[in-house]
C-alpha cells in the first residue's frame, strides 16, 4: 500500500456506522470458523462467508480487488502461507493444520476488515505459540491506538512482542487506513522506531495486522500472483482488527 493515501478523520456518527460494519465482519467470521473441520474445502469457506455476508445485505471489498482481480470474498491461508490465499474447491483441510481468514465487509459505504488464525483439530506446540503470540503482538499494538501517540509506537510494540518470543515480523505487509475505502492511511507496519510517524488523534481508523513467521521475515508470492508464502516453508499467522483512537482508550470496532 503506498503511504501517501489520504487519512481521513472519522466524525462519531461515521465511527458509528464503521462499529457496525465491525460488528458484521466479527459474525462473519465467527461463522466461517464453526467450518473449520478435516475435510472441508476452503471454497466452501468462502461460501459460507458469502452467505453471511449477504444475510446482512452486505459484499466484501476483497472481492474483485487489485489486478488481476481478486476472485473471493475472503482469503484463506494454511500453515505456510501468510496472506492473500485464494479459496479453491480442491484445497481441503486437514488435521493439525493452522489456518488463517481475512474478511472484509462493506456496510453503508464504510469499511471493516478483520483477521484471524486457528487450528483444524490438534495443532502441534509450535503452532500453538505462534497462533498466541501473534494474537498477543496485535493487542500490544492496540494498546498503543491512544490520542498523543504516533504509528511507531503501534509498530515498535508488534515487532519487539514478536522478537521478544523468538519469531520474525513481515517487513513487506503493513497495516493500514480504513474507512470508506479499504485502504486510507496511515501505513501501519510491523517493524518500527516509537515517537515517529503521525501523530495519533481521535477519529483515526486503522486496521492493524501483525503477520508472523517462525523462521523468517522473508516472503514470496506464488504464481497465482496473489498467495503470499513464507520463503523457508515454515509455519505463519495473521490477526487483525480495525480499530478506533478516542479520547481515552482504543475503540475494537470489529468484535461482535
Amino acid at each position: 500500500m503506498s503511504s501517501d493515501r489520504q487519512i481521513n478523520i472519522k466524525t462519531p456518527a461515521q465511527l458509528k456506522i464503521m462499529r457496525e460494519a465491525g460488528r458484521i465482519n466479527a459474525a462473519v467470521l465467527a461463522k466461517v470458523r464453526e467450518h473449520l473441520q478435516p475435510g472441508v474445502a476452503t471454497a466452501d469457506l468462502n461460501a459460507a462467508a458469502e452467505e453471511a455476508l449477504k444475510s446482512h445485505g452486505c459484499v466484501s471489498p476483497f472481492k474483485g480487488y487489485g489486478r488481476p482481480p481478486y476472485p473471493a470474498s475472503i482469503t484463506v491461508c494454511i500453515n505456510d502461507e501468510m496472506v492473500h490465499g485464494i479459496p479453491h474447491p480442491k484445497r481441503k483441510l486437514k488435521e493439525g493444520d493452522i489456518v488463517s481468514i481475512d474478511c472484509g465487509t462493506i456496510f453503508e459505504g464504510f469499511v471493516a476488515d478483520s483477521a484471524f488464525t486457528a487450528g483444524v483439530g490438534e495443532i502441534s506446540p509450535e503452532a500453538a505459540k505462534l497462533l498466541e503470540v501473534t494474537e498477543g503482538a496485535l493487542f500490544a499494538g492496540i494498546e498503543n491506538m491512544r490520542k498523543g501517540k504516533r504509528t511507531g509506537d503501534i509498530s515498535a510494540a508488534i515487532q519487539k512482542y514478536v522478537e521478544n518470543h523468538g519469531f520474525h515480523v513481515t517487513r513487506e505487509y503493513t497495516g493500514h487506513g480504513v474507512g470508506k475505502e479499504m485502504h486510507e492511511g496511515p501505513q501501519v507496519p510491523n517493524i518500527g522506531m516509537a515517537g515517529t510517524g503521525l501523530l495519533l488523534r481521535p477519529g483515526v481508523t486503522i486496521a492493524l495486522e501483525p503477520m508472523v513467521l517462525i523462521g523468517t521475515h522473508e516472503t514470496r508470492v506464488l504464481p497465482d500472483k496473489w498467495t503470499v508464502v513464507s520463503a523457508d516453508g515454515s509455519l505463519t499467522a495473521h490477526f487483525e482488527h480495525t480499530v478506533a483512537v478516542t479520547e481515552g482508550d482504543p475503540l475494537i470496532l470489529t468484535v461482535l
